[in-house]
């Protein structure tokens, strides 16, 4: 009978042991999660605020290229109207002709010039639109290897 008393004593204690590292084990668990939820939440705020960053960037790059394309679209005109009127006004078909080929080869140099500053716009646009964006990308890389590591 001693025997068996003393067999079921350290069932006891061992069952005792079992519960006791399931709890801790349990606990440590549960911060583990809780502590990554919480990241994860800040994650998201950071993640929003990256995203409006990059809207407002989009926005105020959107504003830039169409008043640069409004003020050359009026410039064009303008300067077309000033052509027509010079070469109407030409004396000969000689001057004319002179009138019309210096109109086309300041309106390609302007069209050309024009083109490069709406590329640069357009460029540095993008580029300050997705550099939020890419941060935030690479946030979520570190977010997941820490999870991964713990």
């Amino acid at each position: 009978m001693a025997g068996k008393s003393k067999t079921a004593g350290a069932h006891i204690e061992s069952a005792d042991a079992v519960m006791k590292n399931g709890a801790e084990a349990f606990k440590d668990g549960f911060e583990k999660a809780a502590k990554a939820y919480d990241h994860f939440l800040g994650f998201g705020k950071e993640t929003m605020e990256a995203y409006l960053k990059a809207a407002n960037a989009a926005g105020k790059g959107f504003e830039t290229l169409h008043a640069e394309w409004l003020a050359f679209t009026k410039q064009s005109v303008e300067d077309s109207m000033a052509a027509t009127k010079a070469v109407l006004g030409s004396k000969s078909v000689q001057e004319a002709f002179e009138h019309q080929s210096a109109f086309a080869k300041s309106a390609f140099d302007t069209y050309v010039g024009e083109a490069n500053r709406l590329n640069e716009i357009v460029l540095s646009t993008t580029k300050e639109t997705f550099e939020p964006i890419q941060g935030r990308v690479q946030a979520w890389v570190e977010v997941v290897q820490s999870a991964r590591a713990n």
